[in-house]
């Protein structure tokens, strides 16, 4: 196959250090090393992706380029005794899309290490309306529940709750029985989020405390945040006795200005949440888990379908902070 021609995304870097966005025609042979090659038949958008196709090098080193964190598809080679032509497969993480050419493409080529099984229950429109984003939300919500969190502690909340997975978190903490509080700084969201699962909605303000104090009125059993910096903080100073936070992003800040007081008079837990090396044992039960008892029973309105060619501009709004749930790409 190594003269077969597909459709890929291409960022490109002019002379100007301008960064394009173009859909070409690419040759299988192409593509890196690897055991198992893919058949693409859906990926999904991430803000990974996004800042990949702006440039970002602590994304991506190396131009020209194929974004795509996530891709599911069918096996067209093997060389692994692993997999055979015709699993359907479900690959994220490591370095796809990354520094090597991704999923926003009619082919891959990988590691098949990086390669999970698809599990009964799941098609792989359903794997890739959650993606990594759905994976990550999955694993917050293990190691909460690890840490004993149960529906009866209390309200769970969820930061970024307009982003992927913070929607997805919410789906799947109501799926469970939670009762989820949804912060947003998007007024239009609301009708969204309600639709989602979040029984309250709380304002981005209403999380960012500047009061100094070292503890708030204990509210909420465990936190999903994904956004870091200083709501990180408010939402440990909010926790329950024997509350945990899961946290997984920085969208608002990487830093972290806490003191231990939540830690040592109410026995909180900060969980550190790490979906790119996640080790194949855990990350084949985050999928399992998502493709039965945690999968919403809504999961298809969650995401919208766009064409491969419709991605230049879905990244621009995902940039701009204007994206509501997950897109979906179809190849």
């Amino acid at each position: 196959m190594q003269n077969t021609s597909f459709k890929a995304l291409q960022i490109s870097e002019n002379t100007e250090k301008q960064y394009l966005r173009n859909i070409i025609e690419r040759q299988v042979g192409d593509l890196p090393a690897g055991e198992i090659l893919v058949k693409v038949h859906y990926s999904t958008l991430n803000y990974k992706d996004a800042l990949s196709s702006i440039g970002n090098k602590g994304v991506t080193r190396n131009y020209p380029h194929t974004p795509g964190i996530d891709a599911t598809g069918v096996i067209a080679e093997s060389n692994s005794s692993d997999f055979k032509v015709g699993d359907e497969v479900i690959v994220t993480s490591y370095d796809l899309g990354m520094n090597t050419s991704g999923g926003l493409a009619e082919y891959i080529r990988v590691p098949a290490r990086w390669v999970v099984p698809m599990p009964t229950g799941l098609s792989m429109r359903e794997a890739m309306i959650y993606g990594t984003a759905g994976f990550t939300a999955g694993l917050c919500i293990n190691a909460l529940t690890n840490n004993g969190l149960s529906p009866e502690k209390g309200k769970v909340l969820v930061t970024g709750s307009t982003g992927g997975v913070g929607t997805l978190s919410v789906a799947i903490l109501k799926k469970l029985g939670f009762e989820v509080t949804a912060v947003t700084g998007k007024p239009k969201a609301v009708e969204f989020l309600t639709k989602v699962g979040a029984s309250e909605i709380v304002t981005r303000e209403a999380l960012d405390d500047q009061s100094g104090r070292p503890m708030l009125k204990s509210v909420y059993a465990g936190v999903v945040d994904t956004v870091g910096g200083n709501i990180l903080a408010t939402a440990l100073k909010s926790l329950v006795y024997g509350g945990a936070a899961a946290a997984c992003g920085l969208v608002a800040s990487s830093e972290l200005h806490t003191s231990v007081f939540p830690f040592i008079l109410r026995g909180n837990a900060l969980l550190g949440i790490d979906s790119a090396e996640c080790p194949m044992t855990l990350r084949k039960e985050i999928w399992q888990k998502l493709a039965n008892d945690w999968k919403p029973l809504d999961l298809e309105s969650l995401a919208t379908e766009i064409s491969l060619e419709e991605v230049p501009e879905k990244l621009d709004l995902i940039l701009k902070g204007g994206a509501l749930g997950k897109v979906l790409v179809k190849l």
